[in-house]
């Protein structure tokens, strides 16, 4: 089905005979667990509805390619500030998908640390929930607080929620240079202490990542006069062994960590996202009893694992002391058979269930597409 406006949408909801899968492009369909539903398209809903560039809003139908409105906020110096990764490559897929997919899949790059994720960003939305009913939360008006947080809410609900119909995102004006600090360094402990000692220093590091072999990186933006300094300012203080890379140079380097390049070559191998406190990195990697390959990423609270397919969950997840893991590329079979998502406690699980019936009451969008049960 392919409804081409909001009122065919909410027509096909209300008469719907059975579940669907919500699809924007296609491109985040392997992402999550499998869903045996039929498509529900949303590709209609993919203009740009309003560009206030002075008032640094955005609003535009939840299906506009990624790349596309990307490149629109280029023409004015501005960007998206949670740095949305195109993980096509990944995933296999044409192309980076729609901004509202980066939305329902909450995913951000190496400036989260600093800018926050997809949620922080996100002003309003608009679409159609289980029931057939349209839904408008939040506004263009940056200081709107009417109403329950639906916008935040659905941030990372992977469409089981509701369809979403469009979107309005806060965007940010992109820093004139950047610069990156290459600190040589050969072990996580070595990372992780390097990484913090950065991230406490003055030097304001938007980004710090660690990929084995080559060391760390810490990205430094802003006014040019600024990042030069800063850089100095960034070397003293961890009187260690290293090289700047200049703004192209620094801007291919994110640009590939952001997208999960350093794990590009696995093609065959299950990838794994796990967020664990920055200081638990190092344990947790050396728990691990089979072969890997990996990097980090945000100081080290992010790790990108690839792994053989035979590795076990269990024995990812027992090895988190404090976090969680995310199956993000495995075979279909695979994402059928275990959690995707790390599982939840009872109490948080009933309430995920009870925030899916209160939105969607029959069930119908991407039902299991998270967990089981919802």
């Amino acid at each position: 089905m392919k409804p081409a406006d909001a009122r065919q949408l909410s027509e096909a909801v209300r008469n719907a005979q059975g579940p669907f899968e919500l699809v924007g492009t296609g491109t985040k369909r392997n992402l999550g667990r499998p869903v045996d539903a039929t498509p529900l398209h949303l590709s209609a809903f993919n203009k740009v509805i309003a560009y206030e560039p002075e008032e640094l809003i955005l609003e535009c139908g939840s299906a506009a390619h990624l790349a596309d409105v990307q490149r629109l906020l280029k023409k004015h110096s501005q960007m998206l500030a949670f740095e949305p990764p195109d993980v096509s490559t990944v995933l296999g897929s044409e192309h980076a998908g729609t901004i509202g997919g980066a939305l329902m899949c909450n995913l951000s790059g190496p400036r989260r640390m600093k800018t926050g994720a997809a949620r922080d960003h996100i002003l309003g939305v608009s679409g159609v929930n289980g029931s057939g009913d349209f839904i408008k939360a939040g506004a263009r008006v940056v200081k709107n607080v009417t109403g329950y947080d639906v916008p935040r809410l659905v941030a990372g609900s992977y469409g089981t929620l509701m369809a979403l119909t469009s979107v309005i995102f806060k965007v940010l004006p992109k820093p004139e240079t950047e610069m990156t600090l290459r600190v040589r360094c050969k072990t996580p402990v070595e990372a992780v202490t390097i990484m913090s000692r950065a991230m406490r220093s003055a030097a304001e590091v938007s980004s710090a990542a660690f990929v084995p072999g080559q060391g760390v990186y810490l990205r430094l933006e802003g006014i040019a006069a600024s990042v030069i300094d800063r850089c100095d300012t960034l070397v003293k203080a961890l009187n260690a062994k290293s090289e700047c890379l200049a703004e192209a140079q620094s801007q291919d380097l994110w640009t590939a960590l952001r997208d999960v390049g350093p794990l590009w070559k696995h093609k065959s191998q299950n990838i794994w996202r796990i967020s664990v406190p920055p200081s638990d990195a190092p344990d947790f990697l050396a728990t691990l009893k089979f072969d890997f390959t990996y990097f980090l990423d945000w100081a080290g609270g992010l790790i990108w694992l690839a792994c053989k397919p035979q590795s076990e969950a269990s024995s990812i997840r027992s090895a988190i002391k404090q976090g969680h893991a995310t199956v993000f590329r495995a075979s279909e079979q695979l994402r059928l058979t275990t959690d995707v998502f790390q599982p939840q406690p009872e109490d948080l699980a009933t309430l995920t269930a009870r925030v899916k019936r209160a939105f969607d009451p029959k069930g119908l969008f991407n039902p299991g597409r998270m967990y089981r049960a919802v």
